[in-house]
């Protein structure tokens, strides 16, 4: 039965009952006396409270409906309001029910594409930088060493601070260009791409110790490069953000997958709103079907962990996978 009709039944049964109530034996004196009013507003918050009641019963699918469509958030896939109520209430959240199915299947389409074009940029530009900017430091290097051995004494020590300030420089490209694209895992595979992570991101202020299982599952590339790009947004927080003094980096296998791990003794996240760097990883999440969950620790800290299945549940969605073919790096004179 439609909405409309039933919400006119309800008011119309309740109408019904009070001329019924008119139309009997009872009768109102003038002036009306203390007994009958009594009686009269008895029945009319009688009246009133049968109405609300049924319109509550016959309106809760919609409030349900309606904190659903406050909470929902399209990074947080598979929640639901569940299907209750007749007629046009079970088809209105039916309805949204598949909106939300299309909303999410082209988010993750549309995100899957757009980090597929952010890799290729990534590799192009780091590619770029090792062959042009790399090679022309490179010789640059050459030509202070030839100089700076047959110039004087004293323009050969200006020559070689200058030489390594070049150094210096040369290794600062390398190290964007391995973060841009990190050719170690293309080439020795997820466990070392994650230890050169590890060691990428330690330093005196701050310890980072790996725990990598050896009995993982085989994986796809583009879990590969979601757990690694993961890994590297949750250590680059730690990093600014997060003042910790010791972070782990684990790895392990789990009944459906895998599981990664990053855990720090930091500040925590406190009461502060997801920013830019915790949605790009929940959506890196969605491309590969993986779960996401950015949580305080007790006694002060953030973990994030990344639970992947194994097979993928989003083949689809998957990244498209960007392999790099960047020549191993030269070492400097």
């Amino acid at each position: 039965m439609p909405l409309f009709w039933r919400i006119f039944l309800l008011n119309a049964v309740v109408l019904i009952v009070a001329t019924a109530f008119l139309l009997g034996p009872v009768t109102v004196s003038t002036p009306v006396l203390l007994t009958e009013a009594a009686v009269l507003t008895a029945g009319l918050a009688a009246m009133l409270v049968a109405n609300a009641l049924l319109l509550r019963v016959g309106l809760a699918p919609l409030q349900r409906l309606t904190r659903a469509m406050t909470t929902t958030d399209l990074l947080r896939p598979g929640h639901r309001p569940e299907v209750g109520g007749r007629g046009e209430i079970a088809e209105l959240i039916t309805t949204f029910n598949t909106m939300l199915d299309r909303l999410e299947d082209e988010r993750a389409t549309s995100s899957a594409r757009a980090l597929s074009a952010q890799e290729a940029e990534r590799r192009r530009i780091a590619r770029e930088l090792h062959d042009e900017v790399g090679q022309s430091l490179t010789a640059v290097l050459l030509q202070l060493k030839r100089a700076a051995d047959h110039a004087p004494p004293g323009q050969a020590e200006e020559l070689r601070q200058v030489q390594e300030a070049t150094r210096a420089g040369l290794e600062e490209i390398r190290r964007i260009a391995r973060r841009l694209r990190p050719g170690v895992l293309d080439e020795l595979g997820l466990a070392s791409a994650l230890k050169a992570l590890a060691a990428e991101f330690g330093g005196p202020g701050l310890s980072v110790r790996h725990r990598l299982a050896g009995d993982l599952p085989r994986l796809d590339r583009e879990a590969e490069l979601v757990l690694y790009r993961v890994a590297q947004e949750a250590l680059t927080n730690t990093v600014r953000h997060a003042r910790a003094r010791r972070a782990e980096l684990a790895l392990h296998r789990t009944a459906d997958g895998v599981e990664l791990r990053v855990l720090d003794d930091g500040r925590g996240i406190g009461g502060a709103p997801e920013g830019a760097g915790v949605r790009g990883m929940r959506e890196r999440a969605l491309l590969v079907g993986a779960q996401l969950t950015v949580a305080p620790v007790a006694g002060g800290g953030t973990v994030v962990r990344l639970a992947v299945p194994v097979p993928l549940r989003s083949p689809a969605h998957a990244l498209v996978p960007v392999r790099a073919s960047a020549p191993a790096h030269a070492p400097p004179p």
